[in-house]
């Protein structure tokens, strides 16, 4: 009995163990202008395995601990572009970003529909002089 007993406890600590370990913090690109916008990103990334989502709005930086077992990062950013923000990763559908409010329509430099192209860079302006 008292091997079975130890067993259990054994196989308990190994099984919380591997749980634990799948948890994953990392951080990425999404675009928003406002605190309208924090809620909203924050709201879209809190799906089942997000631990936390934290959206800085100068920075436009997301920073999320999610457990790797239940849910990835590109899940994550799918979401948060269905609530009609880009991410560095995945372009939110223009019938999403249209939606926003107009405070919380950022300037897009791409927007193409498929949904799988990121943000791309403004080029810096040339001054003739």
């Amino acid at each position: 009995m008292k091997s079975i007993r130890l067993m259990l406890v054994a196989s308990m600590a190994i099984i919380g163990t591997a749980v634990y370990g799948q948890e994953k913090n990392t951080s990425f690109k999404v675009y928003g202008n406002c605190e309208m916008c924090k809620k909203r990103i924050e709201k879209a990334a809190n799906i089942e395995g997000v631990e936390s989502a934290n959206w800085n709005v100068d920075t436009k930086m997301m920073a999320l601990a999610f457990n790797a077992g239940k849910v990835s990062e590109k899940d994550v950013q799918k979401q948060i572009a269905k609530a009609g923000h880009d991410t560095q990763d995945i372009s939110a559908p223009n019938t999403a970003y249209n939606k926003l409010p107009g405070c919380c329509q950022y300037d897009r430099k791409d927007t193409s529909q498929d949904g799988h192209k990121g943000h791309q860079q403004e080029k810096p302006q040339q001054h003739n002089h």
